[in-house]
């Protein structure tokens, strides 16, 4: 946590412009502190290794190069610090890619400021944030063919589900259910597995079509 207990963020972005202009909205927040601003790949794994930030707002598109690659790199090397993609792009291969690494978020860069900074703070939590115009695009994207496929879920797997589509990590997860966090993910592959899913948030997004999640139980 940063000065008195807000959340640490730093802001990988290469357009210096932005990059300032959100540093000062910011400043803003009582409970956020942006700790600094790296403009591409290099310099982000610099800054997570020198300032140790709780979330890292980044944009995947970088100078030199894949900034999904960046991320996985530093949740290998910081797992416990949280990543939330802040992208114009409308590829949902990035989306797929990024939840398979655990990022914790993925906020347009057409929404509005407060999506960003309330993202920040449900990654901070535990949980994921997704823009709703990047859920409805991958709602479009899932062929009725992905969507029919469903080998049945046991309860366990369903709970597992519920908890996935109200935006929690594998860890927050596992910590509501009372199990180990390794006992989770082996949930969760199955969950995606059988929902013809490539991740979590393809599989909430199928899920949702096919009526499977519960809006009481998110």
């Amino acid at each position: 946590m940063g000065i008195d207990g807000a959340i640490r963020v730093l802001v990988v972005d290469g357009h210096q412009t932005f990059a300032e202009l959100l540093g000062h909205a910011l400043a803003g927040q009582p409970d956020l502190h942006c700790v600094g601003h790296a403009p591409n790949g290099m310099e982000a794994l610099r800054l997570a290794s020198e300032l140790s930030p709780d979330v890292i707002l980044l944009d995947p598109e970088l100078s030199d190069g894949d900034g999904i690659a960046i991320a996985e790199l530093i949740r290998v090397r910081r797992p416990d610090t949280r990543v939330v993609i802040l992208t114009a792009s409308e590829d949902q291969a990035l989306v797929s890619r990024a939840t398979a690494f655990g990022a914790a978020g993925f906020i347009s860069k057409n929404g509005a400021l407060t999506e960003v900074f309330n993202a920040l703070r449900t990654a901070h939590g535990g949980g994921m944030t997704v823009s709703t115009d990047i859920m409805a695009r991958l709602l479009r994207s899932t062929s009725p063919a992905t969507v029919a496929r469903n080998g049945g879920l046991t309860a366990r797997e369903d709970e597992v589900l519920q908890l996935m589509a109200a935006g929690l990590d594998a860890r927050a997860v596992a910590r509501r259910l009372g199990i180990s966090v390794h006992t989770c993910r082996g949930y969760q592959k199955a969950v995606l597995a059988k929902l013809g899913a490539h991740s979590q948030l393809e599989a909430v997004a199928i899920a949702t079509r096919r009526g499977l999640v519960r809006p009481d139980r998110r």
